[in-house]
């Protein structure tokens, strides 16, 4: 008997077809026996429409209103948990949904970006016991004030694979359109292929580059408490992909990914007094705001008493961002506030790049012959990323891939 997180995502729950296509891949996937958790995506486009109604009525919603948003976007993923169940019931599945205040699924109260901070599993343990396959909706907690709160964006993944840790399950199987994760866009890449296994680091820069497949806070839970990751499409039987341990893997490939992220906009600080604790002081109440910061440069300066600061965001924090440095502006003595929402950000991921060297410098060539200018650089130990004008985007990735792929013992990796 095994016990199983079985995740879909929007696109699989689409409509009451899509719905009990993905209650047959459940029932399909499971043995007699084993114990099975579901946790579901809301409709296909039902969030984004949601978020649309809380904008019409109050588009600079506060903490208060955040809340509010949290009530609403949370039901969509209620209608599919009940959906899911009546789906499976009829398949001959005795099933229950439960919502995430009933599990509980505990976070704390940022609501909209909740961060989970307990799963008591007594409730589950409950139901699992009686034979029961359980639905649970993905994205939503509650906060410790009784009130319902939600994840972000992509937080079904986080949930899913949260719950798989909690409950100490065999493995976490995230369906969705896409049966994997693939070296290149099989959309403007016609020789993508499918990679069988993919490091949980590697999966972890990928997805905080961009990547759609899977979210990143899910893959730090999955690293952390090492959960078993696999990658499959609802809509075919292809093995998909593993997300393991760097151990797992026999051969490493010098490059395993080069990914592009359009949700990315850049902020410049002009003349900003350069003295210790002003860099504090600056990212302290973005941080107040749960506004996260990506790539950071700070030019040098010249004269000892004011220099530039350069910073990201993601481009839907770009508003708030601006208005929070906005009403600091005279406490910091910065002389001018410049931003760009037309960048992108091109990364080269690998693990087998802590043992190799020139990774940096055949991006910067390949860059530089494409007249590319490079605005931003931020490295890890695995990754290399630049920020570009949008506009270049997709001639550096196919660039980069070329480049990239001329080594045929190497393997690249884009989502």
């Amino acid at each position: 008997m095994a016990r199983l997180v079985m995740k879909f995502g929007g696109t699989s729950l689409a409509d009451p077809d899509k719905i009990y296509h993905a209650a047959s891949r459940v029932r399909q996937e499971s043995r007699s026996g084993d114990q099975v958790v579901v946790v579901v995506s809301a409709m296909d486009g039902v969030t984004n429409q949601f978020i649309d109604f809380v904008n019409a009525l109050n588009p600079s919603h506060d903490q208060a209103g955040l809340a509010e948003y949290d009530v609403v976007v949370a039901s969509g993923e209620q209608v599919t948990s009940g959906l899911m169940a009546l789906a499976l019931q009829s398949l001959g599945m005795p099933a229950c949904s439960m919502m995430g205040w009933q599990v509980p699924i505990k976070t704390d109260d940022a609501h909209a970006k909740a961060r989970i901070t307990d799963i008591p599993d007594t409730a589950i343990e409950a139901q699992l016991n009686q034979g029961h396959a359980v639905v649970i909706p993905g994205f939503q907690g509650v906060g410790d004030d009784g009130r319902i709160t939600t994840l972000g964006r992509g937080g079904s993944d986080t949930s899913a694979v949260a719950l798989a840790a909690a409950l100490k399950a065999d493995r976490c199987d995230i369906f969705t359109d896409v049966d994997g994760v693939y070296n290149a866009d099989p959309r403007i890449v016609a020789k993508a292929r499918r990679l069988d296994t993919i490091t949980y680091e590697e999966m972890l820069e990928m997805a905080s580059l961009g990547s759609k497949v899977l979210q990143t806070r899910a893959v730090e839970i999955a690293m952390k408490h090492g959960v078993k990751l696999h990658v499959r499409s609802t809509f075919n039987t292809t093995t998909g992909t593993q997300v393991v341990g760097e151990e797992n893997i026999m051969e490493r490939a010098l490059i395993s990914g080069i990914a592009y992220n359009r949700d990315e906009a850049k902020l410049t600080l002009l003349r900003v007094p350069d003295h210790p604790g002003i860099a504090a002081s600056i990212f302290g109440p973005l941080a107040e705001a749960n506004i996260n910061v990506d790539m950071i440069v700070q030019n040098v300066s010249e004269d000892g008493q004011s220099t530039d600061l350069t910073f990201t965001v993601a481009r839907c924090d770009l508003e708030r961002a601006a208005k929070t440095l906005d009403s600091c502006q005279d406490s910091l003595g910065y002389d001018a506030l410049l931003t760009d929402q037309e960048v992108v950000k091109l990364s080269v991921v690998g693990v087998g790049m802590r043992s190799h060297a020139g990774i940096a410098q055949r991006m910067f060539a390949t860059l530089a012959e494409k007249g590319i200018n490079i605005q931003v650089i931020s490295t890890s130990e695995i990754k290399i990323s630049v920020l570009i004008a949008e506009e270049y985007g997709e001639l550096a990735l196919r660039a980069l891939y070329a480049a990239y792929e001329v080594d045929p013992t190497q393997s690249v990796q884009k989502t």
